[in-house]
């Protein structure tokens, strides 16, 4: 597994077993760093991240897209965008001296689809492909189609970045839970399923040179129009028919952008709570990123609990028994106390889970982000963020 970073070892990493410190400013100095990936469970602040780190970037000089393919709309609330959608809008508000700038955009799988089609196709055939019931389906709710889209996205704004120069790094925000990273396996996905047996076989009447095969085909093909029903049959068989010609590219689109997170160019940032089940997950991303070789950057724990200074848990207890004994006004002041001593045992857990995670992985480098006393909902808190990851 690479690290991407420079390791610096700091009060927290000697607390954790003298683990790597994940240096943010210097992946974001980098320019051949040029795609920043986060990923993680479900309720982790990705979201945040993301945006934190693209405003963080552009205010240190990079010219910026932040793509989102969170359904939540957030981004577009902490960016102060009214609308967030599939074409990337201007941030306004940031600090452009050292001249940068940042670009948001939330994936719309639909029309990333539909443009895809229209860009690929005659008009007469996207048409027929876009106005196909299935397609509509296909396109909007069938599994995988969103991560398969944002593969698609990035490897437009990639080839768009390259083209014009307009960007210079592009931060991807990633679906939440394990589906974080199904978008390394929808292409395999979608071609297993339109190049499985099932779409080969709506495919064979038309294709088929023997008149034994387009007869036993048409049997099969008549026994299911019998239980999915006729029009619904032929409706996928059109849409196969007209897509089949269409889905080499796509195919090939898609390895090319997985060849992309495969090199120097791109760096994963595994997102994590300080909780059990998330730090299980990000070891999972973790192992599955280095078994696909993909180039780890690190990994950002989230809302952590800030340490305290003073008693300890067990000191703080002992002084709450004292005080509650004697009864009277002492009785707020032990409440004080017992609150210190539940807070300093929570810091020492989370200590403990991050000290668990290291040891199994002891070369990932990591930034520990304090929880904040409000939620971010504007720029001023973003790059209160983006100073918490870089330490």
């Amino acid at each position: 597994m690479r690290a991407r970073t420079s390791p610096r070892v700091g009060p927290l990493a000697a607390r954790l077993g003298d683990c790597p410190e994940l240096d943010v400013d210097a992946l974001l100095d980098d320019r051949k760093t040029q795609v920043i990936v986060c990923t993680g469970s479900g309720g982790v602040g990705k979201t945040t991240t993301s945006a934190a780190l693209a405003l963080r970037a552009a205010e240190r000089g990079r010219k910026v897209v932040v793509l989102t393919i969170d359904p939540a709309r957030r981004l577009a609330q902490s960016m102060g965008i009214e609308k967030l959608d599939n074409v990337p809008r201007p941030v306004p508000g940031i600090d452009a001296d050292a001249g940068g700038s940042l670009d948001a955009m939330m994936l719309d799988m639909k029309r990333t689809f539909d443009e895809v089609v229209e860009s690929q196709a005659s008009p007469e055939k996207a048409a027929s492909i876009l106005n196909n019931p299935f397609y509509v389906t296909l396109s909007s709710s069938f599994a995988g189609t969103q991560e398969y889209m944002a593969m698609e996205k990035l490897g437009q704004l990639r080839q768009d970045a390259g083209r014009t120069g307009r960007w210079d790094l592009i931060v991807v925000d990633t679906p939440p839970a394990r589906s974080a990273l199904d978008f390394l396996d929808a292409p395999e996905r979608l071609s297993g399923f339109l190049d499985g047996r099932f779409i080969r076989l709506l495919l064979a009447p038309a294709k088929g040179p023997a008149k034994l095969m387009t007869t036993g085909v048409g049997m099969v093909t008549n026994t299911m129009a019998k239980v999915v029903g006729a029009q619904v049959l032929k409706d996928l068989q059109m849409f196969v028919a007209a897509f089949d010609t269409l889905f080499g590219g796509f195919r090939n689109r898609a390895q090319q952008t997985f060849q992309l997170l495969q090199t120097k160019e791109t760096a994963f940032l595994v997102v994590a709570a300080p909780e059990a089940d998330a730090l299980r997950e990000a070891a999972y991303f973790v192992e599955r990123l280095d078994s696909e070789e993909m180039p780890l950057a690190g990994l950002v724990v989230n809302r952590a609990t800030p340490a305290l200074e003073g008693l300890s848990a067990e000191q703080a207890i002992a002084g709450a028994e004292r005080l509650e004994s004697a009864g009277g006004d002492a009785a707020t002041t032990a409440g004080l106390l017992r609150l210190h001593a539940d807070r300093i045992k929570r810091v020492n857990r989370e200590n403990k889970m991050r000290e668990r995670f290291q040891a199994a992985h002891p070369h990932v480098p990591t930034a520990v982000v304090p929880a904040l006393s409000t939620d971010v909902h504007d720029l001023e808190g973003l790059r209160r963020v983006g100073e918490l990851l870089a330490g």
